[in-house]
């Protein structure tokens, strides 16, 4: 099978793997050449379910309708499946920035816990499908709450930390977000406080919750929600979520649960994360680029996430140590330091994360047999370009989309005469999110992005606007 068609056919293959809640072993097994599972890698990817197992989906069901997964649902399918295999882990610096423990979460602790939350999350007053902000650091509790948002039948709405007040005033009337989850505080950052203030100003923010000790008067304690409530199953909802472009308030983006899934497979495919290995990862979750690479790719491949929200070089040294099969995730920026490190031999890839408009060079890194060096573009929160170096390079992609293995109905990629890019597919569908406007039907188009490659000697180096 040429490699275009065998990329496409895999992407394709995960994905309607996926929807359908059917065990995902074979497919991963497809992904990897027909390998059988690595040494400490359980063959379950994903959902993890049997073909025995009943219908639902919540955290004791494995299986869900085709074409009605999300990302929860994932988690209480390898929750059922493997419930001590490790979901999220906290860096130990934790209470230093957040005045709450440094937690590991099993799958299982993690389903339990986001049952509970999305009880609590129904007992509000808002309409099924609600948008549910987001303002969080991409911690454990980040990852738990988007999936609470969405196993209580809503959308989550991701707030970028780097808005101050005003900012965060204008996201949430932009999205017109009837609630808000955050944490008490972050750093020097009173995150809650700072919302009590959004909520004043808004009327139309009716419910704020926190996790975190000292929660301000007013405010639901999300750490009593998950104490005192019972889980149960998950609501039916439409999964997706709502991104801002460029973390820019003014620009709120909505893409499609099954959008979401397509960008994860395309990525996967590339990334070729296995189950059971651990996903580190220094890249903001706040947008389409965090969440595809991070708990996207985690959940769909039933590995493992911890994160680094707060830099610390010692916290990032001693991660990167664990002898763990690792897949580590970076700013792009980061690349001239790991090419002056010592890295060990348990990194079996390491992810550059690039954001359009912006230079693919000079590059300090290559790929090894053992240890690919993946490219991921990010453009807006339209599309995830994702190519591994020596291979499907996203540099030889962008010049020559003609001969790039890309994945037909999920992602195409077009340049015109002038350099400018286009993309189209399910893995690209993502609409301008008009306030207080019912969310329109994506229609399968060319979408022209703002981006033009600017190429030299045959090889696109920079990305710029075009």
């Amino acid at each position: 099978m040429p490699a275009q068609q065998a990329a496409q056919f895999q992407a394709s293959h995960l994905l309607d793997s996926v929807r359908a809640g059917i065990p995902l072993s074979q497919a991963s097994r497809r992904m990897a050449g027909g390998s059988a599972p690595g040494p400490g890698r359980p063959a379950l990817v994903g959902s993890g379910a049997t073909s025995g197992s009943p219908a639902g989906a919540g955290p004791d069901s494995a299986r869900v309708p085709p074409r009605a997964q999300r990302l929860c649902t994932l988690l209480a399918g390898t929750a059922h499946a493997h419930p001590h295999r490790v979901a999220f882990v906290d860096p130990p610096h934790k209470p230093l920035w957040s005045g709450r423990p440094a937690i590991t979460w099993t799958y299982g602790a993690a389903a339990e816990i986001v049952a509970r939350l999305a009880n609590g999350l129904r007992s509000w007053r808002l309409a099924p499908g609600s948008r549910i902000g987001l303002a969080l650091p991409g911690s454990s509790e980040s990852f738990l709450a988007y999936l609470a948002v969405e196993a209580a039948g809503h959308i989550p709405c991701l707030l970028p930390l780097s808005l101050d007040e005003e900012g965060l005033l204008a996201a949430v009337q932009q999205a017109a977000l009837p609630a808000v989850i955050t944490q008490t505080r972050f750093g020097p950052l009173a995150l809650a406080e700072r919302l009590c203030r959004v909520a004043v100003r808004y009327f139309g923010l009716r419910y704020l919750a926190a996790f975190g000790p000292d929660v301000p008067d007013g405010v639901i304690s999300l750490d009593a929600m998950a104490l005192d409530q019972a889980g149960g199953p998950f609501a039916p909802g439409p999964g997706g979520l709502i991104s801002f472009t460029a973390g820019d308030p003014a620009h709120p983006v909505h893409r499609s649960g099954d959008a979401l899934l397509a960008a994860i497979a395309v990525y996967l495919v590339t990334a070729r994360v296995q189950p059971g290995d651990r996903i580190l990862s220094l890249v903001p979750q706040s947008d389409l680029r965090g969440l595809v690479t991070g708990l996207g790719a985690a959940l769909v491949a039933g590995a493992g996430l911890e994160t680094l929200p707060v830099f610390e070089a010692r916290s990032f040294a001693d991660a990167l140590d664990r002898p763990l099969p690792t897949r580590l995730v970076v700013p792009a920026a980061l690349e001239r330091n790991l090419a002056a490190s010592r890295l060990p031999r348990t990194l079996e890839a390491i992810v550059l994360a690039h954001r359009a408009p912006g230079r693919l060079g000079p590059r300090t890194l290559a790929s090894e047999a053992h240890r690919p060096i993946i490219d991921v573009v990010a453009f807006d929160e339209t599309a995830l370009l994702a190519g591994a170096r020596e291979a499907n390079d996203v540099a030889l992609a962008l010049t020559h989309p003609e001969r790039a293995h890309l994945f037909s109905t999920l992602m195409a990629l077009r340049r015109d005469p002038d350099g400018r890019l286009a993309f189209r597919g399910r893995a690209c569908h993502a609409e301008p999110l008009q306030r207080d406007i019912a969310i329109p039907e994506t229609v399968d188009a060319w979408a022209p992005s703002p981006f033009a490659a600017g190429i030299e000697d045959d090889r696109t180096l920079a990305i710029r606007r075009a």
